[in-house]
């Protein structure tokens, strides 16, 4: 192949509502990138913010298999106008939104090993599903698969000992269960089922790809530990099932060289490598550069923190999957629904849709907040499952308003931030001297709630340039798993720009902070006792 500096890599992330591509040279800046906007650009499919959702069956949300091959087709057309040179790329990663399943149906291994290079994918693969629309992540319809699970492990913190979460609605271990159960004909003529991720690396390497460890996390099937399947987990969800998901590998695996059909069909040399392919919120680890001691804050409609862990405790709410970067070691992922949209009804109840005026509030008052602490929950939330308004002042009352807003502010504020910290500390996460944390989303362009975030965590915080953190992790990793036996990541990653640094704790934030925290949790649990017994009168 070309020397180092002539070689490229390209990384896909295919997300709910588009596929996305990027081409970046061998110091990792961006050649090219485009992307297909499934419901503009793939019309015929008739789906609504990339997903098929019925009034009838509100639960039931799918997708057209079909759609992502044919946006394959699209987006590879789309690069080659744009000049890429795919007989430059060394090697091809990619991830894709976790939990979805696709169902291949019999004789497909042997339509993905002799494809015609005249013709285009979705013509080839139009009856290859024996599912013909794929479950994916917004799909609830599973509340009795996920009972099952959990039953039959010994309770929801037994299987979240064993596969990182207890049982989710949406994860593809009760997916597939309720498929085998509700489609027996389908599932009896499934030769193999992939994730999303593992579905689209598959096309690419003309053969069916392995799934990986860390987006396999996401299936309440993987022993997270072990990292291969358990077996009474793939019993109870459907027979054959180890046959059908084949062996899970390492996220790094170079699993093996591009398909001739890409060779012969665009120009790829045939000494491309296809490393394997994740979920998107792995991607995002990669893309974000995470280490040992980082914790990545994404501030947007939902807030999510994404930790790196060398241990991690067994909880029920929040996932833990292994990590992406690393085989030794676990990344932790907590949402929290009451993000930005929470931020933005205080924004116009208390500073007229202003973020001059929020800012000048949040600032006019004290790290502490004279005391005043609360919580606010505008939908159920995730982490803790409660709603409503808690408000309480300093001798620990819950009161109905403050009767300032620049107090109403900080305490949204704070609470949201003194939150994060608790939970991710009952995960193991110990905050230390070295922790650095990473901002992103809408929120992450205003110093003033960075520094809040900076003083909770008595970390500093940093953000980065890069948008699209899990389409350029996939293009991260797909050198890193070329390299991977000759240099590490941060050796590969080194040529990217530093973070910048926007805020450093105050000194006396730990002292503030840290009884915030424990505060905090003994205001939770006072609140789910009061709702428990509410629930019992």
């Amino acid at each position: 192949m070309d020397g180092p500096s002539a070689a490229t890599y390209l990384g896909l992330d295919l997300s709910t509502q588009q596929l996305k591509a990027v081409v970046v040279d061998d110091s990792l800046a961006v050649l090219h990138q485009t992307s297909v906007q499934f419901d503009n650009d793939l019309p015929e499919f008739r789906t609504y913010g990339g997903v098929i959702q019925k009034v009838e069956a509100p639960h039931v949300v799918v997708v057209p298999t079909l759609m992502w091959v044919k946006a394959l087709d699209l987006i590879l057309d789309k690069l080659r106008v744009c000049g890429v040179d795919f007989s430059k790329v060394s090697a091809v990663s990619g991830c894709a939104q976790q939990h979805g399943t696709v169902y291949w149906g019999k004789g497909s291994r042997n339509r993905l090993q002799h494809l015609d290079p005249i013709k285009f994918l979705h013509e080839q693969f139009a009856t290859s599903f024996s599912v013909t629309h794929s479950p994916v992540w917004l799909d609830s319809s599973t509340v009795e698969q996920c009972d099952v699970l959990e039953e039959i492990v010994g309770g929801p913190q037994k299987l979240a000992e064993i596969t990182g979460s207890r049982a989710y609605h949406r994860f593809s271990g009760p997916q597939i269960a309720k498929i085998a159960r509700t489609k027996p004909e389908a599932y009896c003529n499934t030769e193999r089922i992939s994730l999303v991720s593992s579905f689209l690396a598959s096309l690419f390497l003309g053969d069916y790809a392995p799934t990986d460890w860390s987006d396999g996390s996401g299936m309440n099937l993987l022993n997270i530990r072990t990292k291969d399947w358990e077996d009474v987990l793939l019993e109870t969800c459907a027979s054959g099932l180890r046959e059908k998901l084949g062996k899970p590998v390492s996220s790094c695996s170079n699993i093996g060289p591009i398909s001739p059909y890409f060779v012969e069909r665009f120009g790829f040399n045939e000494e491309c490598r296809v490393i394997a392919f994740t979920g998107d919120n792995p991607g995002s680890l990669v893309g974000m550069r995470l280490k040992e001691g980082d914790i990545a804050c994404s501030l947007g409609t939902s807030d999510t923190l994404f930790l790196w862990l060398n241990e991690p405790r067994t909880v029920t709410d929040g996932h833990v999957l292994c990590n992406p970067l690393d085989d030794q070691v676990y990344m932790a992922l907590l949402c929290f629904k009451n993000g930005s949209l929470t931020r933005e009804r205080i924004l116009n109840e208390a500073a007229q849709g202003s973020w001059q005026i929020f800012n000048e509030l949040l600032e006019s008052t004290p790290r502490g907040n004279f005391g005043n602490f609360a919580l606010y929950f505008d939908m159920l939330e995730i982490l803790p499952s409660i709603l409503g308004d808690y408000r309480y002042n300093k001798a620990n009352d819950e009161i109905s308003r403050y009767s300032s807003k620049e107090v109403e502010v900080r305490a949204l504020i704070e609470g949201q931030f003194v939150a994060k910290r608790a939970h991710a500390e009952d995960l193991g996460f110990v905050v230390g001297p070295s922790t650095r944390i990473i901002a992103t989303g809408g929120a992450s362009v205003n110093k003033a709630i960075l520094q809040v975030l900076s003083d909770v965590f008595n970390s500093p915080v940093y953000t980065m340039e890069a948008a699209n953190s899990a389409m350029m992790g996939a293009a991260y990793q797909a050198k890193h798993g070329l390299l991977r036996a000759t240099c590490s990541f941060d050796e590969i990653t080194r040529c990217l720009p530093e973070l910048t640094l926007m805020c450093q704790p105050y000194d006396d934030a730990e002292s503030i902070y840290k009884p915030m925290t424990v505060r905090y949790r003994k205001i939770v649990a006072q609140i789910l006792k009061k709702k428990s017994e509410r629930k019992h009168v």
